[in-house]
């Protein structure tokens, strides 16, 4: 395959999941350490950046699953999961709604004007379990793609 060949690079059956799941991953690990960031130094500031960070990871947790879902209709034609192409969806389905859910506990407390501190208590330790499911999710899909080894 000529690397130059956009054709080849767009239309590959599962390049798309690969290259897009980057994006939400990084965004929430950042707003996470934003969202930690303010609450210790109680900085708006890092609130505002952890909130905008949440807001692109939510946006693109709905292309990345599509994709996902895509690719394993392309390559396995809707055969039914098993193993740790199984695992990997029902991580990938919990990390994708601990983003949504984040993202609306901090939109809910932007619009409500909640109290920070109260809404964090909650709020952290929920994003911080996002991170794990996050680090389960990516480690299965490197089985998956061969960087972590042939399954």
């Amino acid at each position: 395959m000529n690397p130059l060949d956009w054709k080849s690079v767009l239309l590959a059956k599962h390049a798309q999941h690969v290259v897009l799941i980057h994006f939400p991953i990084a965004l929430f690990i950042v707003a996470v350490g934003f969202d930690v960031l303010s609450q210790r130094l109680r900085r708006r500031q890092l609130a505002d950046a952890a909130y905008y960070n949440l807001v692109v990871a939510a946006i693109f947790t709905v292309p990345t699953m599509l994709s996902g879902l895509a690719a394993w209709q392309w390559l396995l034609q809707g055969h039914r999961l098993k193993g740790i192409l199984l695992y990997h969806l029902a991580f990938a389905v919990a990390s994708a709604m601990v983003i949504l859910v984040s993202w609306w506990m901090h939109f809910r407390e932007r619009r409500h004007g909640e109290d920070e501190r109260a809404a964090a208590t909650w709020r952290i330790p929920l994003e911080l379990a996002g991170v794990l499911l996050l680090i389960v999710t990516g480690h299965l899909g490197g089985f998956l793609s061969g960087v972590n080894g042939v399954v």
